[in-house]
């Protein structure tokens, strides 16, 4: 698993680099992640935590060698771009913390998005004993309106927030549920909010439900697809779609000459 590859692609926007690692916090927790040779280490957590928190959100249980194995017989360009970035995972996210921090990544660029979602668990999520914050709860953010949100410097995106936390607050969006749907029936739910649309909801499936068959697709991965795939639909990477995703939209950002 490489740290860098994981946590600086555009899954999660709450880890920074810290004294030879990333420090962050999920699920209401806070610790430092640090690669020692082959050994990960998980600086701050106790073993109960590592069972129930960071094993699954690291997904270190699925053998992604024979994973990358499977999807590189698929397609000779898929196997040169799995290559390239071996060791990045899919990150098992709390489902609410994804959907509103991909509502704010709409038409923004990765450090405002952290920005954007610090000062949101700053102003509205629990203070934790580590001094660093929870991301607010859904009945939180329901309970605020667009002017409680104008700290964030959100813009257009606090009526998105809004409406997103009151319908996962309601359960008129039942994020537990969305982890079994159909995918169709379940991305239809999430497109149901304000505001997201095709891609922001395949995140939010990928991201945070661990739905492996969404491929989010914006502009740079059309690009990316009709230049290096231009006769293939995501659905033909079969169930892991999701993680061929990952490793093209790495490839593609690594090879900029490409698209010249």
């Amino acid at each position: 698993m490489s740290l860098e590859d994981t946590l600086c692609c555009g899954q999660s926007f709450r880890w920074r680099e810290c004294d030879g690692g990333f420090k962050g916090t999920a699920y209401g927790k806070t610790v430092t992640v640090k690669k020692d040779g082959e050994d990960l280490l998980i600086i701050g957590a106790t073993d109960e935590d590592f069972e129930s928190i960071w094993k699954p959100y690291f997904d270190l249980d699925t053998d992604y060698v024979a994973l990358r194995g499977d999807l590189a017989a698929k397609h000779p360009v898929l196997s040169e771009c799995a290559k390239f970035a071996p060791g990045i995972h899919i990150l098992r996210q709390e489902p609410f913390e994804a959907l509103i921090s991909f509502i704010i990544s709409q038409n923004n660029n990765i450090k405002r998005i952290e920005g954007i979602v610090d000062r949101l668990c700053e102003n509205f999520g629990e203070k934790l004993s580590s001094g660093s914050y929870a991301f607010p709860t859904s009945e939180k953010l329901a309970s605020l309106t667009e002017e409680d949100l104008a700290p964030l410097r959100a813009g257009f995106r606090n009526r998105y927030i809004l409406d997103g936390a009151r319908k996962v607050c309601t359960g008129e969006v039942n994020l537990e549920a969305c982890r079994t749907l159909p995918f169709d029936e379940a991305k239809a739910q999430l497109m149901s909010i304000v505001g997201v649309g095709s891609k922001v909801a395949d995140c939010v499936l990928l991201y945070g439900l661990h739905r492996t068959e969404a491929f989010p697709m914006d502009v740079w991965m059309k690009r990316a697809m009709s230049t290096l795939f231009p006769d293939v639909d995501p659905a033909d990477f079969g169930e892991y779609a999701g993680v061929a995703q990952q490793y093209i939209f790495h490839y593609s950002r690594m090879h900029p000459e490409l698209f010249e």
